[in-house]
């Protein structure tokens, strides 16, 4: 036996320890427990981003709990059970590549990605969007968005296109902020912008949440500088004037 499965049988244990005996986990319920593994997923993603592999570690154990207990859970009321949900994901996986598990050939990542989506469609999902969740945060879910009708083919050709686009944009925005009183339309052609912007980061490789998640630490980070230094000097960072303010960011920067 596989040492990890030892130490998986060692959770699924305690799991069943607490659920009979701890009073917080016995009055637990799936829908309780909801808002929490969401808190938990932000904090690993905050621990991704940190580089910090030993918070990753911890974070996807809180994260492996999270899967137990709602497994467990559901156990109790014969609906599935961790076997259930483990063979599933494994049966799901070995569907989707037909290329390792059977005799389909491809020819790199994009058409593995192309083949996936295309499954879906073939083993009963009704859309290729139906598999994005309506709560993401909007910024992932265009991305996802954009992935998923890429994977059956609509697509710009170029990255210059997309690019283009970009400007296009760009420009409808500056118009209707220039010439428009109606806030519903510059409101949408602000989205449009975001909209053309996350989809030409997918073609220069780059995503777009962590990009802009690293701005706002970057920001953060040398913001809370001009606080330091408006602290060090004695003053209040709002009796700073713009130019010290200015001054101070830029000695933030060198010091990067």
């Amino acid at each position: 036996m596989r040492e990890e499965v030892k130490d998986f049988e060692r959770l699924l244990n305690i799991m069943d320890e607490l659920r009979s005996k701890c009073p917080w986990d016995k009055s637990q319920t799936i829908e309780s427990i909801r808002y929490l593994t969401i808190e938990e997923t932000y904090e690993l993603s905050d621990a991704i981003m940190r580089n910090d592999l030993e918070d990753v570690r911890k974070e996807l154990g809180d994260l492996m709990l999270h899967i137990v207990f709602y497994s467990k859970i559901a156990s109790e009321n014969n609906t599935f059970n961790i076997a259930d949900v483990l063979n599933g994901i494994c049966e799901k996986l070995i569907v989707r590549h037909p290329h390792i598990y059977s005799d389909v050939k491809v020819k790199d990542a994009d058409e593995v990605r192309s083949n996936w989506e295309k499954i879906k469609l073939r083993t009963g999902e009704k859309s290729v969007l139906a598999g994005v969740p309506t709560s993401l945060p909007a910024v992932v879910k265009a991305y996802r968005i954009q992935e998923k009708v890429s994977g059956v083919g609509f697509d710009w050709e170029h990255r210059a296109q997309v690019f283009d686009k970009v400007i296009e944009e760009l420009n409808e925005l500056r118009t209707e902020v220039e010439q428009s009183q109606e806030k519903h339309r510059v409101e949408e052609e602000f989205g449009d912008l975001l909209f053309a912007l996350i989809n030409y980061a997918r073609f220069i490789n780059v995503n777009p949440e962590d990009a802009l998640e690293k701005t706002n630490l970057k920001f953060i980070k040398r913001f809370s500088f001009i606080e330091k230094k408006a602290k060090e000097s004695g003053r209040k960072i709002q009796d700073l004037t713009l130019a010290e303010m200015d001054g101070y960011w830029n000695e933030s920067k060198l010091s990067e």
